[in-house]
């Protein structure tokens, strides 16, 4: 099974940029398609972004495109998630979550392994 950590978090100001840090180790990284996403207060947790598992695709829920970039090095088993001029609606615990599928998918249900979270707070 695969086990992940993410890092990162913080408190920022609005229209500021952070970086997240998705680590993993106890499987194959390689043959894992990545994804993040967020859980605002009371609410459910919502798609961000995913990436292949070479790197060469992705995919953004609407809310974040052209904000946000999600990354990977394969050689370092780590995923990010690049976030440029944050809004306070952005403030939530971020996941990072990993399937064994080929295809991207926003659907929670096809990610098997996530990580514990990390969290971040957009203050206006």
């Amino acid at each position: 099974q695969l086990q992940m950590a993410e890092s990162g978090g913080g408190l920022v100001q609005a229209g500021d940029s952070l970086r997240l840090s998705c680590a993993a180790h106890g499987g194959t990284f390689n043959t894992y398609i990545f994804a993040w996403f967020l859980q605002a207060p009371g609410k459910e947790r919502e798609f961000v972004a995913a990436i292949s598992r070479q790197g060469g695709g992705t995919m953004y829920a609407d809310s974040v495109k052209g904000r946000f970039t999600i990354s990977r090095d394969n050689a370092k088993s780590t995923v990010w998630l690049h976030m440029n001029r944050l809004k306070p609606e952005d403030t939530a615990v971020y996941y990072c979550a990993a399937g064994p599928g080929v295809d991207l998918t926003q659907q929670r249900n096809l990610y098997g392994d996530w990580g514990k979270g990390t969290l971040v707070t957009v203050s206006s």
